[in-house]
């Protein structure tokens, strides 16, 4: 008898614990595709900004941003926690800036960064060519030509063919929602949700 209430708590607190991850995900997912009613111009300047909880103004972003603005409508604040990790952990983070310390304005707007981030204090996830792999409230980064690198989230919308979800994230037309799961060659993948 005790062996099987051991067992029904422990598999009630696996799906609690599975519904919170799938409540955070959606609700992640509803933030982004929110983003999307913003008109933004991509701009990647370099701007002093608050600390904490600072931001580009409110029409200005890039890919990073879309990511940082979703997880803030949460109560989550990557600036701060991407600077304080960085901060404690600095050789764990890329150099290809030529920084000798942490920028604070700038670091969490760095793909690169925000890997490592995820990667450090999230969960990796698979990277490959099948749909069903991606869940809404993930975040996928991709390498473009050149070496450049980019960010989005995998929202709760699906594609006209109903085989992958779409994607929110702003490549240079503002915050949109399109369907570039596979589009560009995917470098990173992971579910972030921090112990709230």
């Amino acid at each position: 008898m005790q062996r099987h209430l051991i067992f029904l708590l422990l598999l009630s607190s696996n799906f609690c614990a599975a519904q919170g991850q799938s409540s955070f995900n959606f609700k992640l997912s509803e933030a982004a595709i929110s983003l999307t009613r913003q008109h933004i111009t991509y701009d990647p300047a370099y701007y002093n900004i608050p600390y904490p909880n600072g931001d580009v103004p409110a029409g200005k972003g890039v890919c990073t941003d879309v990511v940082i603005r979703a997880y803030r409508k949460l109560g989550i604040d990557l600036q701060k926690e991407v600077h304080e990790d960085m901060k404690a952990n600095f050789s764990k983070y890329p150099n290809n800036w030529g920084r000798t310390s942490t920028d604070r304005n700038i670091d969490h707007r760095r793909v690169p960064n925000l890997m490592v981030f995820f990667k450090r204090h999230g969960s990796v996830k698979p990277i490959s060519r099948k749909a069903q792999d991606y869940s809404p409230g993930d975040i996928v980064c991709w390498n473009l030509s050149g070496g450049l690198t980019h960010i989005g989230i995998v929202v709760n919308r699906v594609s006209i063919d109903r085989k992958r979800y779409l994607i929110v994230h702003n490549i240079g037309g503002g915050q949109v929602l399109e369907d570039c799961l596979f589009k560009y060659k995917v470098i990173g993948h992971y579910s972030y949700r921090p112990h709230l």
